[in-house]
């Protein structure tokens, strides 16, 4: 007799053991620790903190007047660009950017900046997503004040830049709204800057 209650208590406490293993020292069946881990980080509220403040220059951007028939500028700081191309790039991804009142920004809402390219004579290729053409307003006044807010503020403030060609997704394209022609590179023009 005593020997069945040795060894049913053996057997609870082998099953004790094997239980614990199986329901707590092992990882959750279909949930890695690591899942685990980044739900629980994911969960967390996260701090924010501003980012650094790096450097910044002075740059000339254009925005739609308030009877619409124009451009003004306006210098705002911008983020520094190491070289020419990344200065192109900083100057664009500054005037696509949202702005609010009083401005009024002549790039359709939605667009953003694919790439910048630089070629040796001095001509930027500005790639801008399709939202740039398929969400605009139309007009031939309206198109020519989406196209020389970044054509001047490109000419404007960078030097190097003689003219600038928009692309839309990669891509060489006749034109945003059907009025003006974007078959080539176009120079700086503040007749439209009041």
């Amino acid at each position: 007799m005593a020997k069945r209650i040795l060894l049913a208590g053996g057997l609870v406490l082998v099953a004790g053991v094997l239980g614990y293993v199986m329901f707590v020292g092992l990882p959750r069946w279909g949930t890695s620790t690591s899942v685990r881990r980044t739900a629980a980080v994911a969960t967390a509220t996260p701090v924010s903190v501003p980012p650094p403040p790096g450097r910044k220059i002075k740059a000339r951007l254009f925005y739609v007047t308030e009877d619409g028939t124009r451009l003004t500028s306006v210098e705002r700081d911008v983020t520094y660009g190491d070289n020419a191309v990344e200065q192109a790039r900083e100057i664009v991804a500054a005037q696509i950017a949202p702005v609010s009142a009083p401005f009024v920004s002549a790039i359709p809402a939605g667009t953003t900046l694919r790439a910048v390219f630089i070629s040796e004579a001095g001509e930027a290729y500005v790639d801008l997503s399709k939202d740039v053409s398929t969400a605009h307003s139309g007009g031939t006044l309206d198109e020519l004040l989406t196209i020389y807010t970044l054509v001047n503020a490109l000419t404007e403030n960078l030097p190097a830049i003689t003219a600038v060609q928009v692309l839309v997704d990669g891509k060489e394209v006749e034109t945003l709204a059907g009025h003006v022609n974007l078959r080539r590179p176009l120079a700086k023009n503040l007749a439209w800057v009041q």
